[in-house]
Parts: C-alpha cells; sequence; structure tokens
C-alpha cells in the first residue's frame, strides 16, 4: 500500500493516513475484503509512531471503513450507514459551501467541481483490475 504523509502539513498524521486509505477505497485501490497492513508494517513503511496508525484504524473502524479481524488484522469493510453517510457528507459539504458562496462560486460552479471528483474515483476504479 503506498502512503504519502506530509510532515510539513498542518493535518495530523493519522487524519492523512485515514484520508488516504478512505480515497484508496474510493478509486478501488483497496476494496471489501483486503487486509491493511499490520500496524506495526505500516509504521514502520512510513517511519510514524504505531499508535498514530492505530489511532488511524481506530477512526476508519467507528466510521465503518474497515474491521479488526484477529487473524487478519483490519480488513476494509465497507458497512457504513447510507443514510448516516448522507448526512455526515451534508454536515461537511455546508461549511464548504458556505465559504465557495462568500467567494462568489455559483452553484453550477460548485457542481461542475463535484462532477470533476466523481469522476476522478471513477476513471480509478476502471484502471483497477484485480
Amino acid at each position: 500500500m503506498y502512503v504519502n504523509i506530509d510532515f510539513n502539513s498542518d493535518e495530523a498524521i493519522y487524519i492523512q493516513l485515514r484520508n488516504q486509505i478512505i480515497y484508496c477505497i474510493a478509486t478501488a485501490r483497496l476494496q471489501e475484503g483486503d487486509t491493511l497492513p499490520s500496524v506495526r508494517e505500516l509504521a514502520d513503511y512510513v517511519g510514524i509512531n504505531m499508535h498514530t496508525v492505530n489511532k488511524a484504524y481506530s477512526i476508519l473502524k467507528q466510521e465503518g471503513y474497515v474491521k479488526l479481524d484477529r487473524r487478519k488484522g483490519a480488513v476494509i469493510a465497507i458497512d457504513y450507514n447510507k443514510l448516516k453517510a448522507l448526512q455526515d457528507m451534508k454536515d461537511e459539504l455546508r461549511f464548504i459551501l458556505a465559504e465557495a458562496f462568500c467567494r462568489n462560486i455559483t452553484c453550477r460552479e460548485a457542481h461542475e467541481v463535484v462532477d470533476q471528483v466523481f469522476n476522478e474515483f471513477e476513471r480509478g476504479r476502471t484502471h483497477v483490475v484485480r
């Protein structure tokens, strides 16, 4: 699994790791049933503390992206409730769109950006061969 951590970023390392795993799921680089590296392996690979990886994995578990299996470790398991996911997305978008509105970004422009991002994920899924 390829992970790129920006140690100069203001964003916490565990959040960067969480976000990158979610992007890998969205682009089908990681799929249902895939096993993530062990906490120790990923920490050694990235050069970070094992507690940081463990925190990212715990958040992913809480959010329903992974399940923890005693034999396999962290396994991709998308069981996230869709209605809750939609409400969470709406809550997060509310602030992003408020900022866009303040910067005179139109509804059409915002929709175009959303379409572009979704298209990137869809293209990513068509290029992954399993």
